[in-house]
């Protein structure tokens, strides 16, 4: 997903799919489960980056169109190549001032977007403008600070091999990210039935490469612009680092989650 303050957008697209990606779909497919909204209507996907929260909802919801916004003109790109449904449209436009009508759509979305967003108040405020009333409004975020096991093994690594890169890390700024911050968004923008839950998304990688060449490529996450900084050899250490410390199986494959945090709400009728 693409953010609208600049130092996330996300323009690498085969970068991005190999980060995360391809983790992304599963976990939309997880989240339009628990949102658990009645099948047809309107859909808007706010921050839908490749198209895989949208290619989830045609998947699942039958919906009679969603309507796609983003503001990074190569992930639009990509949904449009890769989503031909006809009931799908995309649109360039910034989450805090959404290029739709007010009161047209009957679920409104936002799939790892709003931990993005420096204030996230005013896309929220968008997200119910944009619904009808009744219409159901929700969002999920990586638990950056917790169970997303994949950066936290990262990121002790670089840790370990380079104290000075301790700064670097993002996970410490993302505050949003936890299950307090998600429902006080909702909640203070005035919806109703608000409810939040966790996703755990399994991770398989086949071995050690599997886990760390996405992290090698010349893409927009911390991560992927710390190792592009580095010399060799300060890159085989912090490769033989993660080698030594990830949880690997007897077979070599490695086995973690990343855990999402979900919430939604309802529009209020008057």
């Amino acid at each position: 997903m693409a953010d609208v303050s600049g130092q996330y957008i996300w323009r690498a697209t085969d970068a991005y799919e190999a980060y995360v990606g391809k983790w992304s779909r599963p976990l939309a497919e997880a989240f339009l489960t628990w949102f658990a909204v009645p099948a047809g209507g309107r859909w808007l996907d706010i921050g839908c980056g490749t198209g895989a929260l949208t290619a989830a909802v045609l998947a699942a919801t039958d919906p009679t169109a969603v309507v796609g916004i983003d503001p990074s003109p190569a992930f639009l790109g990509v949904a449009q190549r890769h989503i031909s449904d006809p009931r799908a449209r995309f649109e360039p436009g910034d989450a805090r001032a959404l290029p739709v009508r007010s009161d047209d759509f009957d679920a409104v979305v936002a799939g790892l977007v709003l931990n993005f967003i420096p204030d996230p108040t005013p896309a929220v405020a968008e997200m119910v403008r944009a619904s009808r009333p009744g219409g159901a409004i929700g969002a999920y975020v990586w638990d950056y600070q917790g169970e997303m096991q994949r950066m936290r093994y990262f990121w002790a690594a670089v840790a370990a091999t380079d104290a000075e890169a301790a700064s670097l890390d993002p996970r410490p700024h993302f505050h949003t990210c936890q299950p307090e911050p998600m429902t006080d968004l909702l909640r203070a923008a005035g919806l109703g039935d608000v409810a939040v839950d966790a996703i755990d998304v399994p991770m398989a990688f086949r071995d050690l490469d599997d886990f760390w060449l996405p992290h090698t490529m010349p893409g927009a996450s911390a991560g992927q612009r710390y190792v592009s900084g580095l010399d060799d050899d300060r890159r085989a250490a912090l490769r033989e680092q993660l080698r030594v410390t990830l949880p690997f199986a007897a077979d070599g494959s490695l086995h973690l989650i990343d855990r999402a945090w979900a919430v939604r709400g309802r529009k209020r009728t008057a």
